[in-house]
Formats: structure tokens, C-alpha cells, sequence
């Protein structure tokens, strides 16, 4: 008899997407943060700083200086 391999239990591992949007209007969709900054006490710190931390590698990388943020919402898909 087979049997079939057992799902891992559900862990807090993976990403959830926010759609970020900035001080001169545009917006970034689908913006990845770990779900661990989303479990925690503060996380609307956590996920912020997360995000800022993308934002800073991202400028370093373009030249150009990060946007500030305005607001984050968590995406619809």
C-alpha cells in the first residue's frame, strides 16, 4: 500500500504583497515582505522598514535617491 506524503504543517514562511505607493504620486504593486515582519507585535513597523530597506538597495543600485512613502495597503491578489 502507498501512502502519500503528508503536507508540511502551515509555517510562517513566504511573502505577502503590499502595493506601496509615494510622495510624488506613483504607486509600486506587489511589493514583497516577508510574513514573519507581518506577524509581528508592531507590524506595520516592521513591514514599513522592510519595504524603506528594499527601497534604499534599489536606489543604491538606480543612483537615484529613495521616494518617501506616503502610505502602504495590502495588495488585493
Amino acid at each position: 500500500m502507498l501512502r502519500s506524503k503528508q503536507k508540511p504543517k502551515v509555517q510562517d514562511t513566504g511573502f505577502v504583497l503590499f502595493d506601496v505607493y509615494y510622495e510624488d504620486g506613483s504607486r509600486r504593486s506587489n511589493r514583497r515582505v516577508p510574513r514573519a515582519a507581518v506577524l509581528d507585535l508592531d507590524a506595520d513597523t516592521a513591514i514599513r522598514q522592510a519595504i524603506e530597506e528594499q527601497d534604499r538597495d534599489i536606489a543604491e543600485k538606480s543612483g537615484r535617491p529613495p521616494l518617501a512613502i506616503t502610505r502602504i495597503v495590502r495588495s488585493a491578489a
